[in-house]
């Protein structure tokens, strides 16, 4: 099973405090959904493992292998539970998409490369991972060349984070006219909220892209359990099923 876009454009991704609360976010979003379970949580591949089967038996499949707010330190984590775990859906930091399609042995499981704002229009910096981040001179180069090399390496998707929501709007809008032009995925991340989210969705969508994975995180977490607010995810579709 593929990842299951409403009307072949948009689907969610969200976090699971739980197994029970991925049960409640899947059938909220009505399987419109990837269900975010972050390596980060687990103390080893070992056990992350053990417990992702869990998530993919109740999700379908539909499950996104979190690096965790994005940490690159996760990068090998997430490309060896890739080896047992053949979810849907791979979050993975730029320079290692290749070394995780290699490992998945697939061809269908989604990998998103993360990219960053680069603080202009048209250009993303792509040194995202673990070593490169703390380089003093970021690797800056323009979105659609960065798309290219995504897709020799065999990534589907360009994850643009930290968005901060609306801060970095007109670095959105050049990113989302980039993926229309190559007929690429977009993932934005990053201070997604109920209150901004229509905005952003609005941008991506005018600008033609032909399919989108919006992540919304901390926003719609309760801050006490823990877990994903299955009311915000039913706002959230709503939306979606509005606008497309």
């Amino acid at each position: 099973m593929g990842i299951n876009y409403y009307k072949k454009r948009v689907c969610l991704n969200v976090l699971a405090g739980s197994l029970k609360n991925a049960e409640e976010i899947y059938k909220a979003a009505e399987k419109h959904v990837e269900v975010g379970v972050v390596s980060a949580s687990y103390p080893d591949v070992l056990s992350a493992v053990k417990d992702m089967k869990k998530y993919m038996e109740v999700l379908e499949g539909n499950l996104s292998v979190g690096l965790g707010g994005g940490n690159p330190a996760q990068w090998k984590a997430v490309a060896d539970i890739a080896k047992e775990i053949k979810a849907n859906h791979f979050n993975q930091v730029f320079s290692a998409v290749g070394y995780t399609r290699a490992n998945v042995g697939n061809e269908t499981s989604h990998i998103n490369a993360l990219v960053s704002p680069a603080g202009t229009p048209g250009m993303v910096k792509i040194s995202t991972g673990p070593v490169s981040q703390a380089c003093e001179e970021p690797a800056v180069i323009p979105v659609d060349t960065a798309i290219a090399m995504i897709k020799e390496m065999g990534g589907n998707s360009i994850k643009f984070f930290p968005m901060g929501g609306l801060k970095c709007k007109e670095e959105l809008k050049t990113v989302a006219q980039a993926c229309a032009r190559n007929h690429f995925v977009l993932e934005p991340t990053g201070g997604i909220s109920p209150e901004n989210f229509r905005e952003i969705m609005e941008i991506i969508l005018h600008a033609g892209v032909e399919k989108v994975i919006p992540h919304i995180y901390s926003s719609i977490i309760d801050k006490e359990s823990g877990y994903t607010k299955i009311e915000d995810v039913k706002r959230l579709l709503a939306v979606i099923k509005e606008l497309v």
